[in-house]
């Protein structure tokens, strides 16, 4: 085998690798709505109800998407999907779910509100 034919066939070798590498990261961090609406799943109740108690579960949730949130392309994808969901849910009291992160001792980087705008979160 010549010498260049050795060179582009590593330089293609290291080229996959870091595609696959940097691929399965990329993927690795993207917070999807599923998440968003697994995690958030135990507030419903909450969210709908006159219930005045939040769920130790509803908590744990909100702090595992903040959690996994950690860049902004996330927090937006979060924001964005909370505010999807909510739309579909008429039922959903607007203030309850804006104190959630509060009441849940979870500081989001935005609020919980149809008014917010995701392409503004950090």
């Amino acid at each position: 085998m010549a010498r260049g034919e050795m060179v582009g066939k590593v330089a293609l070798v290291v080229a996959l690798y870091f595609l696959v590498v940097v691929g399965l990261h990329a993927v690795e961090g993207e917070v999807t709505c599923d998440q968003v609406v697994s995690n958030m799943a135990p507030c419903a109740t909450y969210l709908t109800s006159n219930r005045d108690s939040v769920p130790s579960g509803c908590c744990r949730g909100i702090n595992s998407l903040n959690n996994a949130a950690r860049t902004t392309p996330d927090r937006q994808a979060v924001c964005r999907c909370l505010e999807q969901t909510a739309s579909q849910l008429p039922d959903v009291d607007p203030e309850k779910a804006r104190s959630l992160p509060e009441k849940c001792g979870v500081n989001l980087p935005f609020e919980i509100s149809p008014r917010t705008d995701c392409s503004t979160v950090e």
